[in-house]
Parts: C-alpha cells; structure tokens; sequence
C-alpha cells in the first residue's frame, strides 16, 4: 500500500495542471472583449488593479523582507526596543495610499459618468468617430421564464434566444421582464444590466468585430437558469439584412396570444423567430397588460396622477369600484383627459 507522502507530491503536480489547462480553456472575455464599451470597462478593471497593486506589492515585498531580516537567527539585525515614531515613514504611509485613493476616485467617478448604460454612446471606438447621420438599432428586450425575447420595433419582429446587430451601429436596449427580476449580459459587448417587471432599463453599447458571442442571464432567477443562454451574432450590414429577411420569410406571427402562451415557464427554449408582431405588444408586457381586461400600468398612473377615484367624482366622472378591465381604463382615462383639457381652457 502506497503512503500518503509517496502520492502526494505527483497529486498536486496532477492538479496544478489541470488547472493550468482550464485556464488556458478561457480567453479572459472580460479584458479583452469585442465590444467598445465592454473595452472601455476592461480597461477599468486594470488600471484599478495597477494602482492598488502599487502599494499591495510593496506592502507585501516589505512583509517578507522584513520578517527575513529580523528573523530570531540574525543576531546581526538592529535591535531598538525604545523606537516609536519615523516622520519619513509616516508621511509615506499615508501620502501614497491617500494619492491611490483620489485617483482611484477620479478615475471612477469620470468612468461611472461616461459608462452610463442610460447615456448614448459618443463613439464607435477609440478609432472611429460616431457618425452623428447614423440612427441606433433598437432592441426591445424580455426576460421571461426561462428564456430571452427579442424585438426589433424598426424592422418588425421578434426573436427568441438569439439577438443580431450590425458592426459599428450603435445598440439601445430597453429591457423588462414577465415576472422575475434578471439580469441581462453579453460579456463582450457591455456591462450587466438588470430587467424588472413594470419597469423599463436601458443600456447603449455597440459590436466592433463580426462573430457570435455568448448571452446569458447573470443572477439567479429559478429552476431554469443554466440554460437561460442566447447567442449575440455581429453581422455586417448585409449580413444582418438577410437576418431580418429570413426572420420576416420564415418566423411565424407573435400575436398577444402567441405571446401568453411563449411566457409559461419552460427550460432550454429553442430559438425562435417571429416575422410580424402585434402592434404595441412590448410596451403591453412592460405595462403589464397583455392579459385581455387587465389594465395598463400608465393608465393607472394617468388616473393616480389626476387624483385617482375622489377627483372623479368631484369632477363628474363616475369610476366604477374595479377599474381593472381594458374598457373601463381606456373611458376613464378619456373622460380624466376631458376634465384636465377643459379646466385648462378655463384658466386661460
């Protein structure tokens, strides 16, 4: 039988390598992505790990040294029991961290600033100029249980578990969700970014090299997680028109109906391709509406915002006790949208 010190030194030679080969498995998407504005964060990344590393690699180096130096052994070492205080040292202590600290600070405080996901893109890349002709694709995005719906308003459809994009055109997401709080994340184009129900996020990036790039959900949402992925292709121009022909010639129609049925929770969805899409269905789901007889978000907050029930009745509209119909909300609103006009006219 083989003792533990014959086998121990071969096994950690075995892991070591192992891990080695792992690591050599990844490309470190993060530093070194396809995207202007994942670049843009990457590079983040490093001049931050540069500039603590500036005094955690001395810190560290003067550690060992020290202990080195004043080990028990080295009876040669300078002996002072009675030193309490070094002017030089303290002014190194604390100057150099206190420099790292301010600039860490103004370095992030600009990067957080021009990294807004809200904020439209100022270029294509640190080559390229944005052309100020060009329009940004828009991208309507779903997070669903557990997959990724895609709208494309400009071009009229939708697709699932798999988003295309033209090289060098600026992208502006707007993003929701069904039921689940998510987070939407394409490592090599930009930064994550969280889909709520009933409420809209935006991110803007943009795609410099042609290629699929994976997609994935971030953040725990159930039972169907690991296999909430999708595919980012970039296309050339062309390329990508063919996309949105063959999406428009072979993708069935997304009525709201259609929708309902796509949002029941299923695991590992196929992509899907829809060539015409019921006309405001995006803006439904974000208001959370889809259903027939359900009221919409932004009529409930039209009839808050004009005073809700009590301000009905002091103005003669007569609100019935549940508002929760398509119907009702849309003669409510209209009658609110009365009253407001005419005491307008009145004021003036």
């Amino acid at each position: 039988m083989l003792k533990i010190k014959e086998i121990r030194g071969p096994a950690w030679l075995t892991a070591a390598a192992l891990t080695a080969t792992l690591a050599g498995c990844s490309k470190l998407v993060v530093l070194n992505p396809a995207g202007d504005v994942a670049k843009q964060q990457g590079d983040l990344v490093v001049t931050a790990t540069l500039l603590m590393l500036l005094i955690i690699v001395p810190v560290i180096f003067l550690t060992l040294l020290f202990a080195w130096k004043y080990r028990q052994s080295n009876t040669e070492a300078k002996y002072d029991p009675e030193w309490h205080h070094s002017t030089s040292l303290e002014l190194v202590i604390w100057t150099v961290p206190l420099l790292i600290i301010i600039a860490l600070g103004a370095i992030t405080w600009i990067s957080t600033h021009k990294l807004d996901p809200y904020r439209p893109l100022d270029r294509v890349s640190s080559t390229k100029a944005l052309d100020p002709n060009v329009k940004p694709l828009e991208i309507q995005v779903v997070s669903l249980d557990w997959k990724w719906l895609f709208f494309y308003p400009e071009q009229g459809i939708a697709t699932v578990n798999e988003v295309a994009a033209p090289v060098d055109r600026p992208i502006h997401f707007k993003l929701t969700s069904t039921h689940t709080m998510n987070a939407f994340y394409v490592p090599d184009l930009a930064g994550m970014i969280y889909t709520m129900p009933g409420m809209q996020t935006e991110l803007n990036a943009v795609i410099n090299k042609p290629g699929v790039y994976g997609g994935k959900s971030s953040h725990y949402s159930g039972a169907g997680f690991a296999g909430m992925t999708f595919n980012f292709h970039g296309l050339e121009n062309g390329q990508f028109e063919q996309w949105v022909a063959q999406a428009k010639s072979e993708g069935k129609a997304l009525t709201r109906d259609a929708y309902l049925d796509l949002a029941k929770p299923s695991e590992r969805n196929p992509v899907e391709r829809f060539g015409t899409v019921d006309e405001g269905l995006y803006n439904k789901v974000l208001n959370r509406c889809v259903e027939d007889g359900k009221m919409c978000m932004s009529q409930m907050m039209a009839i808050d915002a004009a005073g809700g029930q009590p301000h009905g009745k002091t103005s003669s509209v007569i609100l019935p006790l549940d508002v929760c119909t398509s119907k009702d909300a849309d003669r409510v609103v209209a009658l609110l949208d009365e009253v407001a006009a005419s005491g307008a006219v009145a004021q003036q």
